[in-house]
């Protein structure tokens, strides 16, 4: 088993047991990381010189729609009945299994690209068993670790059919792939269920997709992001948690409004809360859930949501997060009429907190993956500290969440396999180049198709 010692310049672990060090090591055995800190000396079949790099856990995206990852920018300047109009009423549907494999495949590269080595990837235009053998195809090729969170397509209702709202999970699909390719979960792709959940279906509907999942052993996931006037079974989670049926195995995305009776319930009970910051504060006047979250005692975790929209880019969603959450608490305590705090409200460390451990949480994946931990899986990320936008390090935490951005990736690492050295994939350039022109090619005739125009900004 091929033995990896990395000399670090700066190791931020995420673990309190190793602590952060200037000046330490990093030992891989495998796909393992089994030693961390300061004065390990050890025998290796490789030595990775980072001692000009910051050594940190990879980031972990715990919301993204990779499938989107060709309509990148095209609806920056939406608001959310544009993205639904155009994207689920109309581009989703034109989507091919071909189509959601390059997407899934090239998005998830740049996951990579960017210092992510884990995704929850929430696939919600799926519909066919090859759409979603497909989609996970794309996941593998790519060697990003990620929960594969099998979701259904909202088309527009046709006359005389029933609306997807009143529609169960397909226990056909998701049994084939549990029982298929997802038969272990000892895997670097795992699989969930993506649920309408009681914003988007009715409670009956919640009821089965919920326990479904728990049949099947799986974590489930849903999108809540209504107003209570528009949700589909108001007050459905915290009915759900009162029956028992929600947990540590649920996690819900967004909950800008839900109430905090609901809230509290579903905290409680264990449920994971999922803020896609950048995408919320481009599209909703409730603020996102990160404070409220934390302010019950739970663990928030974020995600970057919808690449139309967004950017990709888990940095800025980790700095997204953070200042909204000062910037809210500054908010908060002047209207409540406190004196101003006498020292910062949110500190950094939290906001990597969430885009590691959180996330890691959120993915149902803490115990794997989420901190350089000796025992846990080797997913790790370097950070070039001579850099100019983060030269001279100072206190690496700061520079990794106050300062840095996907291009100071240097080096990833993903189950102890090296993805991405000295700035570049490694990817044959020749391929990811023919990878490119598929997805372009890909998005063209689907745009085409949906007679869809991008307007001029």
């Amino acid at each position: 088993m091929k033995r990896t010692l990395i000399d670090c310049g700066w190791l931020v672990s995420m673990d309190d047991a190793v602590g952060d060090h200037r000046e330490a090591r990093l030992l891989i055995e495998g796909d393992r990381i089994v030693a961390a800190g300061r004065g390990i000396e050890a025998t290796a079949d490789e030595t990775i010189d980072a001692r000009d790099m910051i050594v940190m856990p990879g980031l972990v995206d715990a919301h993204i729609h990779t499938w989107q990852s060709g309509l990148r920018a095209i609806g920056s300047e939406w608001l959310g009945p544009d993205y639904h109009a155009n994207i689920h009423a109309n581009l989703a549907t034109r989507y091919g299994p071909e189509d959601n494999y390059i997407g899934n495949l090239v998005g998830a590269l740049g996951q990579i690209d960017g210092g992510v080595t884990t995704i929850l990837d929430w696939c919600h235009n799926l519909t066919s068993l090859e759409h979603a053998e497909r989609s996970v195809d794309g996941l593998e090729e790519s060697g990003i670790r990620a929960v594969f969170a099998h979701g259904t397509a909202k088309p527009p209702t046709k006359p005389g059919s029933l609306p997807y709202t009143h529609i169960p999970h397909p226990r056909d699909r998701i049994e084939a792939l549990r029982k298929g390719r997802f038969a272990s979960d000892a895997r670097r792709v795992t699989l969930a269920m993506a649920i309408l959940g009681p914003h988007w279906g009715t409670y009956d509907v919640a009821e089965h997709d919920l326990r479904l999942a728990r049949e099947l052993g799986l974590l489930s996931t849903s999108h809540a992001t209504k107003k209570i006037a528009d949700q589909v079974a108001p007050g459905g989670y915290q009915r759900l948690a009162e029956a028992g049926l929600i947990g540590p195995d649920h996690n819900i995305v967004h909950g800008n409004y839900i109430e905090d009776a609901e809230l509290r319930a579903v905290v409680e009970a264990g449920a994971s809360i999922t803020a896609t910051v950048m995408a919320e504060m481009h599209g909703h006047a409730a603020d996102p859930v990160t404070l409220r979250v934390r302010a019950l005692g739970g663990m928030p975790s974020i995600g970057v949501d919808i690449e139309p929209m967004v950017s990709g880019e888990m940095f800025r969603e980790m700095q997204a997060a953070l200042l909204h959450a000062r910037w809210a608490s500054q908010r908060d305590n002047a209207a409540s009429g406190q004196p101003p705090f006498k020292a910062i409200p949110v500190r950094s460390r939290e906001a990597l907190t969430w885009a590691t451990i959180g996330n890691a949480r959120a993915a149902g994946l803490e115990r794997q993956i989420g901190s350089l931990t000796p025992g846990k899986k080797a997913d790790i990320v370097m950070l070039r500290a001579t850099d100019l936008n983060l030269f001279p390090v100072h206190d690496p935490l700061l520079s990794i969440v106050e300062q840095a951005h996907a291009g100071n990736v240097d080096t990833v690492i993903i189950d102890g396999i090296v993805r991405k050295r000295a700035g570049k994939l490694l990817v044959d350039p020749a391929t990811l180049r023919q990878r490119q022109a598929q997805l372009a090619q890909s998005v063209a005739r689907v745009m085409h198709e949906g007679a869809f125009t991008l307007r001029a900004a």
